[in-house]
């Protein structure tokens, strides 16, 4: 008999999180330049392009929701703009490798069909061998953010979604399978079933970034959020584990909050508390670099303990429970 999945809310898991006092062991504040009085935020962890470090960040003026995604490279603690490389015109990017590929996706906003004034998305993936080759391979379903792609052990493609309304509310995570990137098909998307149990129907959450553990299991680290009375949106990176071949995933926990990074500016009054998971860098110490965007104004980030440590030593094939 399989036990009831306990949904933990945003008020549980921040009770949980603060139980535990994750350490924080050291912060920092991004700095980029080349981009004129505009904010980067939201970023990508850095990837490694042609034997250059890079990382991609939404480029977006303080007073304007029109984004561009562009790639820098730090030189001297700055992160600077390779003009020789393609810019998008994408929110909340995120990149990945598949076999020898380079995958990068983002969010394309578009005018809304039905209600005027309003604005529409969709995620847009791009592949190819280099930063500089990439080009668009699959659009995903209208209104549907973060879907994230990841290779299992086996060589299988696994994927997340996030539909939104009549299957996922206000947005809950899928996930599916398919032998290779060719086989990636809306009608495959569309279908993905839910994670059950992960979010409350007030509450919503993504995935940002997929990676392999050391046996096999998926390490996901993603975001859940909420709106407040006042209609704040607070937004908590949080972290889980899933394992392709049962099924089976864990709990979400969460692995930061706002107070964590240094203080700074928000895009607007409602977005202060806002810590949007970019992309979790796992040190052989056992600790982890996470880079997020902050309040959409700027990027950080944090080195914290490993989440996905005590989940390598796990078996793989766990029965769901």
């Amino acid at each position: 008999m399989h036990k009831q999945r306990t949904t933990l809310n945003c008020d549980l898991l921040l009770k949980e999180f603060h139980v535990k006092e994750v350490p924080v062991l050291d912060t920092s504040k991004l700095t980029f330049t080349g981009v004129g009085s505009r904010d980067v935020y939201n970023i990508t962890a850095p990837f490694t392009d042609e034997g250059i470090v890079l990382l991609a960040g939404r480029v977006e003026s303080r007073d304007s929701e029109s984004s561009d995604v562009m790639f820098f490279a730090q030189q001297d603690n700055v992160w600077v703009p390779q003009r020789e490389l393609p810019v998008f015109q994408l929110q909340d990017p995120f990149i990945t490798r598949i076999g020898d590929e380079l995958i990068m996706g983002g969010v394309e906003t578009y005018p809304h069909p039905e209600d005027e004034g309003k604005l529409m998305w969709r995620t847009v993936l791009y592949r190819g061998n280099r930063a500089s080759e990439l080009h668009p391979f699959f659009t995903g379903p209208d209104g549907m953010k973060d879907i994230r792609l990841v290779q299992l052990d086996d060589g299988d493609i696994g994927i997340f979604t996030r539909p939104q309304g009549i299957k996922g509310g206000r947005g809950k995570i899928g996930f599916t399978r398919t032998a290779t990137i060719e086989e990636l098909t809306m009608e495959l998307i569309t279908e993905a079933p839910l994670l059950e149990g992960q979010f409350t129907d007030a509450e919503w959450g993504g995935v940002n970034e997929a990676q392999i553990l050391s046996n096999g299991l998926v390490g996901v680290l993603g975001h859940i959020a909420r709106f407040d009375e006042r209609n704040n949106r607070h937004y908590y990176p949080m972290i889980f584990v899933l394992d392709p071949d049962t099924g089976w995933f864990s709990e979400i926990e969460l692995i930061a909050v706002r107070s964590n990074f240094l203080p700074g500016p928000a895009k607007r009054k409602d977005l202060h508390n806002v810590v949007f998971s970019g992309g979790l860098v796992r040190n052989p110490d056992g600790t982890a670099v996470l880079y997020a965007g902050i309040s959409d104004a700027e990027a950080h980030t944090i080195t914290i303990p490993d989440p996905f440590i005590r989940y390598e030593s796990s078996a793989r094939n766990i029965e769901k429970k």
